[in-house]
Formats: C-alpha cells, sequence, structure tokens
C-alpha cells in the first residue's frame, strides 16, 4: 500500500521543492523503504523539449527518451532510481490527453471541466506511478507557487486524493521562505503565515513545515510559525542554506524531517545509514587538490542550462579529492577574442551540447586550442562534433568542412542528418532521444574509462558523424572509438597522440552520480589533474602542435 508525499512550495520560486523531495526520497531509501518521485510541472507545454534554457534550464533526458524537467536529475542523483517518461507530468500532458478521450468519444453525453476530468486524470497519473512502481512511498513534487492559477488543479487533485485516501497515506510538505532583514536584524514570518493561508484557503492544510532561512529559527519563531499556521513547533523544520546541495539531506535528517514523516504514515523504519554519505559530502567540501576547467558554451550565463554536467564535475572531482573550479566562457566572447586571453592556464576545456549557429564558431575554435595546446578536452554531443569540425578543417586541411546544420551546401559535410531525420517538420519529442547501445574500441580512452567494451548512454540529437567522410578522417589520425552498432552511428571520436581528446555524441552527464561518478568525467579530470601537475606547459599560450 502506497504512501503520498505532496511537496509544494510557496512565497517565491526556486526555493529548492526538488532538491528537499530528492532529499526526502534519499533518507527514507536509507531507512529501507521504497521510493519512487514523481514531478508535475503547470506549464502548457507537452515537455521542456522546445523551450529556451534560459526559459527553463536543462532538459533532461531518461533512458526511455522522455525529455523532461531538471529536478529529474536531482532525483535519479540523490536516489538512485532510473526514471522514466510517467516520473515528469505537465499541464500540457494532461490537456492533451483528455482533449484526445474528447475526441475519442470516450466523454460522449458529458461536459468536459476541470473537475472532474481534469482532476480525476492528474491523480490517474499519480496513482498509475505508484502503481507500476508499487513503491512504499511516493513522493510527488507540484512545480510553480502556491497561487498561481496554473497550479490550481494539482492542487486540486491532491486535496482530493486527502479525501479519498486519508491522512495515514498522504502527507503535506510546504516549502516556504522565512526571510532574515539584515538591516533590521529580524526573522520575518508573515510571507510564510501568507503562504499557508493561501494553501488552506484551497483545502490543503501542510503537515509539515520546511522553512528555507539564512539564520537559525530558533523555538520562538518555530512556535510562531506553528500557532499561526495550525501546526506544532515540532512539525515546523528548518531547511537553512548550505554550502552544497549534498548536505541538505543530512541537515534535513538532524532537523527530524524523515522521522516526522515515517511518523505521519505510522511506518516502522530503523535509522538511515548515513555514513557513506557524510563521507561524500566530506570529499565535496574540503578536498585537498583544485583544477581549473573551462566550459565553454552559450548558455553559460544561465548555469543551470548545464545542471547535470556541473554535478558531474562534482562528482568526479570528489572521486579525486579535487575541487573543480569551473571558468564558465561564453563561446561567442571566443569569436572576437584571442583564445589564449580566456582559455590560458585551464587545465582542461569541456564544450558541451546545444543547438543552433550561434558561438559554433567559438566552440570550435576552443576545440582547435585545446588540441593544438595539449590541453585534456572533452567534447560532448554539439562539443563533439565542434571538434570533428575543427580537426577536418585543420588537420585534414577542408577549410569549408561545417555540419549539416549550419552550411548545408558545403562540399564537406562532415556532420550531417540523421537519415530518419529527413522529412521531419515537427519539432518536439523528434529527435534521437533515450539510451542507446554502443559498442567500445580496445584499446581507446574510452574503453580504459569505462573498463568495458558494451556501455549505454542517453542520447538527444538530430545530427550526426558522416560516416562517408569517416575514411579521410581516420587517414589524418581521428580515431573513432565508440559506435552503436544497430545502425553503425558514430558516439565517440578521440585523437590518439593527445593527452586526453574525447568528444561523445551522447550525454554522458545524465548518468553521473555522486558515490559513482560518471567514467568519462572522472577520468577527464584526472587528465586535467595530470595536466596541472605536469607544470602547464601550455601556460605560454603557444601552441605544441598544428
Amino acid at each position: 500500500m502506497t504512501r503520498f508525499v505532496f511537496v509544494t512550495g510557496g512565497v517565491v520560486s526556486s526555493l529548492g521543492k526538488g532538491i528537499a523531495a530528492s532529499s526526502l526520497g534519499l533518507l527514507l531509501k536509507e531507512r529501507g523503504l521504497s521510493v519512487s518521485m514523481q514531478k508535475f510541472d503547470p506549464y502548457l507545454n507537452i515537455d521542456p523539449g522546445t523551450m529556451s534554457p534560459f526559459q527553463h534550464g536543462e532538459v533532461f533526458v531518461t533512458d526511455d527518451g522522455a525529455e523532461t524537467d531538471l529536478d529529474l536529475g536531482h532525483y535519479e542523483r540523490f536516489t538512485g532510481n532510473t526514471l522514466g517518461r510517467s516520473n515528469n507530468v505537465t499541464a500540457g500532458q494532461i490537456y492533451q490527453g483528455i482533449l484526445d478521450k474528447e475526441r475519442r468519444g470516450d466523454y460522449l453525453g458529458h461536459t468536459v471541466q476541470v473537475i472532474p476530468h481534469v482532476t480525476d486524470e492528474i491523480k490517474a497519473r499519480i496513482l498509475g506511478l505508484a502503481g507500476s512502481t508499487g513503491a512504499d512511498v511516493s513522493i510527488v513534487e507540484i512545480g510553480g507557487t502556491v497561487g498561481d492559477i496554473e497550479s490550481l488543479p494539482f492542487l486540486e487533485a491532491i486535496r482530493q486524493m486527502r479525501l479519498e485516501l486519508g491522512r495515514e497515506r498522504t502527507c503535506f510538505i510546504h516549502l516556504t521562505l522565512v526571510p532574515y532583514i539584515k538591516s533590521a536584524h529580524e526573522t520575518k514570518t508573515k510571507p510564510t503565515q501568507h503562504s499557508v493561508k493561501e494553501l488552506r484557503e484551497i483545502g490543503i492544510q501542510p503537515d509539515l513545515l520546511l522553512c528555507r532561512c539564512e539564520e537559525p529559527l530558533g523555538a520562538e519563531v518555530r512556535a510562531k510559525i506553528g500557532l499561526f499556521t495550525n501546526l506544532s513547533a515540532e512539525a515546523v523544520i528548518e531547511a537553512p542554506d548550505v554550502d552544497t546541495i549534498y548536505r541538505v539531506p543530512l541537515v534535513l535528517h538532524e532537523n527530524g524531517l524523515d522521522d516526522r514523516v515515517v511518523q505521519h504514515f505510522g511506518i516502522t523504519a530503523g535509522e538511515p545509514a548515513l555514513d557513506a554519505w557524510r563521507s561524500l559530502v566530506d570529499r565535496i567540501t574540503a578536498p585537498t587538490r583544485q583544477v581549473k576547467i573551462a566550459v565553454v558554451g552559450k548558455y553559460t550565463n544561465l548555469h543551470d542550462a548545464y545542471k547535470s554536467i556541473v554535478e558531474s564535475f562534482i562528482h568526479a572531482g570528489a572521486a579525486h579529492d579535487a575541487r573543480v573550479e569551473l571558468s564558465w566562457v561564453g563561446s561567442e566572447e571566443l569569436e572576437s577574442k584571442p583564445a589564449d586571453a580566456l582559455l590560458a592556464g585551464m587545465d582542461g576545456v569541456l564544450v558541451p551540447g546545444g543547438f543552433g549557429e550561434r558561438g559554433m564558431q567559438g566552440k570550435i575554435l576552443a576545440a582547435e586550442w585545446a588540441r593544438t595546446h595539449e590541453v585534456p578536452y572533452f567534447g560532448i554531443c554539439l562539443g563533439m562534433q565542434a571538434a570533428v569540425v575543427e580537426f577536418a578543417r585543420n588537420v585534414c586541411g577542408w577549410p569549408d568542412a561545417n555540419s549539416d546544420e549550419f552550411a548545408p551546401t558545403s562540399g564537406h559535410k562532415v556532420i550531417d542528418l540523421l537519415a530518419d531525420q529527413v522529412g521531419v517538420e515537427q519539432k518536439g519529442g523528434t529527435m534521437r532521444l533515450g539510451s542507446y547501445r554502443c559498442n567500445l574500441a580496445p584499446g581507446s580512452r574510452a574503453y580504459a574509462a569505462y573498463g568495458t567494451d558494451v556501455v549505454h548512454e542517453r542520447h538527444r540529437h538530430r545530427y550526426e558523424f558522416n560516416n562517408k567522410l569517416g575514411p579521410a578522417l581516420i587517414s589524418r589520425g581521428l580515431a573513432i572509438t565508440g559506435r552503436c552498432p544497430n545502425r553503425d552511428l558514430v558516439e565517440i571520436v578521440e585523437v590518439p597522440d593527445h593527452p586526453w581528446f574525447v568528444g561523445v555524441q551522447f550525454h554522458p552527464e545524465l548518468k553521473s552520480r555522486p558515490a559513482s561518478p560518471h567514467p568519462l568525467f572522472a577520468a577527464f579530470v584526472a587528465a586535467a589533474l595530470a595536466h596541472q601537475e605536469a607544470g602547464r606547459p601550455n601556460g605560454s599560450g603557444v601552441p605544441v602542435r598544428r
């Protein structure tokens, strides 16, 4: 019998509902309970796949090819669960499902309304996931902020679930902000009081409050919040600012969150086994080494656009007892300034994925700088394609080399449109998405990193290495070290006589976990550390090769 924890947010957005939900999932799993995670987003897009990163941040792709909210990345990293399409539901999906049913005639004779049809569809998605996983506890995060018009159907649906399932199977956790006014040296509880008041007007009485705060609340403040929100002081739980998100589960456990949840449900569960997690946090926050890596992309002003990459570097750094200091370099800036001015002194260069021609030349220049200065390079998706274009132009001597995406009339389209993408006009959900097999070449850097000859990685792209030009590129020193066997698609390229130069068509960052960093990120950080320890031979900015 699955119990349901519903996580809502109030006062302002971006308080960290996803981190809070993920942390609770980790704590309950470490108590021996099985947990499922689900995110409801109130926007009308079917998924975030067509949204600008500046609007939404990273698109997190699951094994089954779903393009989902970045919070699912936190869910996977904290709980270790592998999630899928049913773990992220948008208002667009809800309404699309209802309208499809209406057109089929499923509602013949009835007026289709928000209540009961929309709320029933939402409840069906919640109960469907719980039924398919059989989890002891299903944690459901409701996106947005209490008071948003678009969130109302979701809040109404979970209100109905309390009536239908009872208090013993439902728990409402509300995350709010308790601001500290520095000039007055006062903690203000009024925003939280009003947020809970608005939630109660909808018909939901929170069972627990998570209070984001800069300063400790103290017993008096917690008692005051409890009094005005109809809760005991023990149900008002501090969620203070911390130095790393990976400390959040430890702090929430110390403040009693998971204890209160299992007590609410009447579940008998042991104390969580958190020694390994504490050790991880110690390695993250107190490393003995440091390494500098440049991330060259066009969304560098919004780090959430590369959220999984940032977290992957934290995981890989912890594995090497090192802090990875990221230097964010706008790829367009590289097009107008000398590469040495922006990249000299870096121990590694990573070019992440992206779409569109803007900033592409800067990514190509970054790949050239790393290759010619023998600085470790890691290209992901478009970053791999940029490396291939650079190699073709400067090593093969094809100045017109390019991608079909940017130069369809080029005589050397080293990157071409996938065959099954020809004629595809609809943008949403039509790329090569999800997990595919990749066979690795023995003796390659990829093989050394993974320690196996077959891996499965997640993809999100329309363009691919052009096999027709492969032999010419190979003859000049580019190595193809990973292929998808079913369609003979190139997945990994390397420059073997370089200290570490690897490009991958897939997104390895999506499968990195705190206790098990992705092998390629771990190998890249190791190469960067080795470059640093060798004394930065590129420090003068003089290329080692052409």
